[in-house]
C-alpha cells in the first residue's frame, strides 16, 4: 500500500505541472536548407544547436540574462515565425546594395524575455529581447558557443593581461585548438575553422550595452561583457578617460528593448568570408537621413611617415609650409583629404578647440579648399565627447570635414555610448568620422552613413614598433577572411620602403613594411577602406610618379567586390568593379606562389586594356622592386603571375 500511495502521488504531481515545463524543440532552416538551428526550450535552459548540412557545429549553447527583478526562465509562451526578403542600401560598402534573405523565429518566454532567431544561407544570428515597462540592470549574459568537436581557431587576444577589457582591438591571431587556447579574453571576430565550414563570431546593432570578448574552455567559447564603469581617471598623455573600478553588473537599460546581434557567420568557401553581409545586414537603417554630403576619399597622411619630408626649403613638421605642401600632392594626385593628426592642438592640455600657434587652422582650411582637398582633424574620443557641440560647431563651420577620433581602447556600455553619441552629433553638422582605437565594427556605419572608417586591425602602424615575429604578410591574408567580414578597416598601406623577411626592421621615423612594394599596392584592392591613407611622405611618392600615378587612380568607391581567389592565411584576389572599370589586387604570404587570374567575370563581347603591376624578378631579395606592363584582355583571358615572398600584384582594367 505505501509504494502505491507514493506511485499516485507521483502521477498526481506530474498532471499537475504546467505544460510548459516539458522540452520542445523548434527548428529553422536557412533558405537554401544547408544551415539548421535547433532551439530548445522548456528545460532549465534556453539552448541552442546548429548543423551545417549533416555536420554538426554547434551543439547545446546556452542563452541566458541575468537581471534583477525578472525571472528568465526557458519556459515558452508563444511563438512567431516570417520569411525576410528585402533590399538592402549600403552606401560606402563593398557593394552599393544587396538582397538580405532569411528565415526567422521569434519566441516569447515566461518572465518578460524571449529571443529571435534568424537562419540565413550565409550563418545565423540571435538576439534577447525583454518586454517590461521597468528599467533593468544586467547582472550578466550567458553566450556559449559550445562547438562539437576540439576544432582550430583563430583567436585575437586582448593585448592587455592584467586589464583585458582595455585595449586597442589591434593584434594578430593566434591559431590553436580550441582545447589549448589560452585562458585570456578574445575580442571578435573569431573564427573556428570546424572542416567542413568555418564559423565566425561577430555582433551587430551594439547600442547601449556592452561589447562580445570570448574566451575559451574545453572546446567552448564562452561570451564576457565588460562591467559598467563606477570611477574613471584622466591619463596625462593624452587626456585619454581610463575606466578605474567598476560596478558588478554589466549593463543599466531600458526594460523594454532588444538586445545586440550575436553573429556566426558560416561558410564553406574561404572566398565567401570576405563579402559575408550579415554584420551590416542586422545592424540598425540609416538614422541620418540624406548622407549625400557624405564623401570617402584617399588621405595624405602624416603621422605614420612622422613629417619626414626631404628636399623641401623649410623644417617638416606640425607647421603651416609642411601642411600647405601635403595639400598641394594631395591637390597634384586628386587625393580628396589630408589629415591633421596628433600635435594640431595640445594633446596634454585636452582641449582641441585651441590650436597650437604655429598653426593658422582657417587660413590652412580656405588654402585647401582653393585646392580642392579637404581636411580631417585628429582627436580623442572623450575630449571630442567633453566638447562635442562647440567643436562640430566651430569646425563645420570654419571648413573641417570631420574627425578621425582615436584611443576610446574599451566597448563597456559607457564607451559604446559615447561612440554612438559622437556619431549622432558629427552628422548634425555634416562632419564624416573615421573612428580609431575602437572595439570591431557592429555595423554603426549603416546606422550612421557618416562613419566611413575603423580601424581595429593590426596595421601599418605595427611596423613601426613591431618585431619580425609578428608575421604581418600572414597577417595581411588572414584579416581579410576574418576581421572584414564585419566591416571597413582603416589598415593604412601605401609604405614605399619595403623589405624582405631577412631585412625587416622596426623603425619609428623612417618605418619600412615587411613584404613587397607591389603587397602595398595590392591593399588598395583587396581591403575595404571608403577613406584610406597614403601612409608614405609625399617626397617618397614623387620619386616614382609612374607608380604614384597607378596608385592614386584605384578608387575607394566601388560598384561590385568579388574575392576571385583565396585560402585562409595564405593569399587572397580580389576584384573590384567602378562604373565600368575593374581592379584586381592579390596579396600572398612570406610563401612565394604561382597564381592563374581568370578574366571570365568580364562581360561577353567587354574588352580592357588591363595596366599591370607585378613583382619584379628580384623582388624576393629586393623587396621594392616591380614591373608594370600594358596588355589586352577579355573574358577568355588567363593570366599567370609569380607572387614573391611577401608578394602581390595589382591589375587596372579600363574598358575600351
Amino acid at each position: 500500500m505505501k509504494n502505491t500511495w507514493k506511485i499516485g502521488a507521483l502521477l498526481l504531481a506530474c498532471a499537475q505541472m504546467p505544460v510548459w515545463a516539458a522540452e520542445k524543440v523548434y527548428t529553422l532552416l536557412s533558405p537554401d536548407k544547408q544551415i539548421k538551428v535547433e532551439i530548445t526550450t522548456g528545460g532549465e535552459d534556453l539552448t541552442y544547436s546548429v548543423s551545417f548540412g549533416d555536420t554538426p557545429l554547434l551543439v547545446n549553447s546556452r542563452i541566458g540574462l541575468d537581471a534583477e527583478g525578472l525571472e528568465f526562465t526557458a519556459e515558452r509562451a508563444s511563438k512567431k515565425e516570417r520569411k525576410i526578403d528585402q533590399t538592402v542600401e549600403s552606401p560606402f560598402y563593398r557593394f552599393p546594395s544587396f538582397q538580405e534573405v532569411a528565415n526567422e523565429m521569434k519566441l516569447k518566454l515566461k518572465g518578460g524575455w524571449g529571443v529571435t532567431f534568424r537562419a540565413y544561407d550565409e550563418g545565423v544570428a540571435y538576439r534577447l529581447y525583454t518586454d517590461t515597462k521597468d528599467s533593468l540592470t544586467i547582472a550578466g549574459e550567458t553566450a556559449e558557443f559550445n562547438f562539437a568537436k576540439d576544432f582550430t581557431a583563430y583567436l585575437p587576444y586582448s593585448t592587455n593581461e592584467k586589464k583585458p577589457e582595455a585595449m586597442a582591438y589591434q593584434n594578430y591571431y593566434t591559431v590553436s585548438k580550441l582545447s589549448e587556447a589560452r585562458k585570456l579574453l578574445a575580442f571578435l571576430p573569431a573564427t573556428v575553422d570546424c572542416g567542413t565550414a568555418k564559423v565566425t563570431l561577430m555582433e551587430s546593432d551594439l547600442e547601449a550595452y556592452p561589447g562580445m570578448f570570448v574566451e575559451a574552455e574545453g572546446t567552448a567559447l564562452k561570451g564576457y561583457f565588460a562591467k559598467y564603469p563606477k570611477t574613471t581617471k584622466i591619463h596625462p598623455t593624452r587626456c585619454q578617460e581610463m575606466v578605474t573600478s567598476t560596478e558588478d553588473f554589466i549593463a543599466r537599460t531600458n526594460g523594454e528593448r532588444e538586445y545586440p546581434w550575436r553573429v556566426l557567420a558560416i561558410t564553406d568557401d574561404d572566398r565567401e568570408m570576405p563579402v559575408n553581409n550579415l554584420v551590416y545586414a542586422l545592424a540598425s537603417p540609416n538614422r541620418i537621413g540624406d548622407y549625400s554630403w557624405v564623401k570617402p576619399g584617399k588621405v595624405s597622411w602624416e603621422w605614420w611617415n612622422a613629417w619626414n619630408l626631404k628636399g623641401v626649403p623649410f623644417e617638416a613638421g606640425i607647421n603651416m609650409d609642411t601642411y600647405k605642401y601635403y595639400i598641394d600632392f594631395a591637390a597634384a594626385n586628386k587625393l580628396e583629404y589630408i589629415v591633421l593628426d596628433e600635435g594640431w592642438y595640445n594633446p596634454k592640455g585636452g582641449d582641441m578647440l585651441t590650436t597650437i600657434p604655429e598653426l593658422n587652422l582657417p587660413e590652412l582650411v580656405k588654402y585647401g579648399k582653393s585646392k580642392g582637398v579637404d581636411i580631417v582633424l585628429w582627436t580623442v574620443f572623450n575630449v571630442l565627447d567633453d566638447q562635442l557641440e562647440e567643436a562640430c560647431k566651430k569646425y563645420s563651420e570654419m571648413g573641417i570635414k570631420g574627425f578621425k577620433v582615436d584611443f576610446l581602447d574599451r566597448d563597456d556600455q559607457t564607451g559604446v555610448e559615447m561612440a554612438y553619441r559622437i556619431a549622432e552629433k558629427a552628422a548634425e553638422y555634416h562632419l564624416i568620422l573615421d573612428y580609431h582605437g575602437i572595439y570591431k565594427p557592429t555595423g554603426m556605419n549603416r546606422t550612421y552613413p557618416n562613419i566611413i572608417n575603423y580601424e581595429s586591425v593590426f596595421g601599418m602602424e605595427e611596423v613601426k614598433w613591431t618585431s619580425p615575429e609578428n608575421d604581418m604578410p600572414r597577417y595581411d591574408v588572414t584579416f581579410p577572411f576574418i576581421r572584414m567580414m564585419c566591416g571597413h578597416v582603416d589598415y593604412t598601406p601605401g609604405a614605399m620602403r619595403n623589405a624582405s623577411k631577412r631585412d625587416f626592421k622596426p623603425m619609428y621615423y623612417r618605418p619600412m613594411s615587411m613584404g613587397t612594394r607591389c603587397h602595398q599596392l595590392a591593399t588598395y584592392i583587396v581591403l575595404d577602406s571608403p577613406f584610406t591613407m597614403l601612409c608614405d611622405a609625399p617626397t617618397n611618392y614623387m620619386e616614382e610618379p609612374e607608380y604614384l600615378e597607378f596608385l592614386a587612380s584605384i578608387p575607394v568607391e566601388v560598384d561590385d567586390t568579388r574575392v576571385l581567389l583565396g585560402k585562409l592565411g595564405e593569399y587572397i584576389v580580389t576584384a573590384r568593379r567602378n562604373a565600368d572599370n575593374w581592379y584586381v589586387g592579390g596579396l600572398t604570404n612570406w610563401d612565394a606562389r604561382d597564381l592563374t587570374i581568370d578574366f571570365s567575370f568580364l562581360g561577353e563581347g567587354e574588352h580592357y586594356t588591363a595596366t599591370i603591376v607585378r613583382d619584379g624578378i628580384n623582388a624576393d631579395r629586393q623587396a621594392e622592386d616591380y614591373t608594370m606592363e600594358t596588355m589586352d584582355v577579355d573574358r577568355t583571358t588567363r593570366l599567370p603571375l609569380h607572387l614573391a615572398s611577401g608578394g602581390g600584384f595589382a591589375i587596372k582594367l579600363i574598358k575600351k
